[in-house]
């Protein structure tokens, strides 16, 4: 009966520890889980941002191309007037207003996109040192839980076999029946 007893108590000891280990195990998986989808929102910035870069330089060759329009339909009108072409001068004004109007936009969206980029450059290189600190942390308390789990399983699997207890009782058993005969 004592030996059953015995039986149960480790099975419940080792289960216990099993037990502390899963739920170990399964914070260091959400961990890493946790630390890939910050990974994963990082990849995202990044490329937003070389998209940003991207857009950015699309703008200014449109604006650098609208630049040499604009200046060039400003000779015409200078050249116009300049040889009494009144009306020829006013042919090119109506075409020149609506680039420089565009030009201007252009300029602004340029701006706006560039703002944007940098705003998001910035954050993302502070989410980065972030991310590293964090994944340091993670690191440390990973094998630190790893550690924990292989001490205290350690503990409860090498403190006492089964068949050592076995032992002793027989031991006992024998004691007992040799000192009652």
């Amino acid at each position: 009966m004592a030996s059953r007893l015995f039986d149960r108590l480790g099975a419940l000891l080792r289960a216990d520890a099993h037990g502390v280990v899963d739920a170990l195990e399964e914070r260091s998986l959400m961990l890493k889980q946790h630390l890939r989808e910050a990974e994963l929102e990082l990849l995202q910035k990044r490329a937003r941002v070389g998209a940003l870069v991207e857009e950015e330089a699309r703008l200014r060759d449109d604006h650098e191309r609208r630049a040499k329009a604009v200046a060039a339909l400003d000779e015409d009108v200078a050249m116009a007037l300049s040889g009494g072409k009144e009306d020829l001068a006013r042919f090119a004004v109506r075409r020149l207003l609506p680039e420089q109007r565009e030009l201007q936009a252009l300029a602004a969206l340029i701006e706006d996109v560039a703002s944007s980029r940098e705003k998001l450059a910035d954050r993302l290189a502070e989410q980065e040192e972030a991310f590293e600190s964090l994944k340091q942390r993670a690191r440390t308390h990973l094998a630190h839980a790893a550690r924990s789990a292989e001490s205290e399983l350690g503990d409860l699997e090498t403190g006492v076999a089964d068949e050592e207890i076995e032992l002793e009782l027989l031991r006992r058993r024998g004691a007992m029946a040799g000192g009652t005969a």
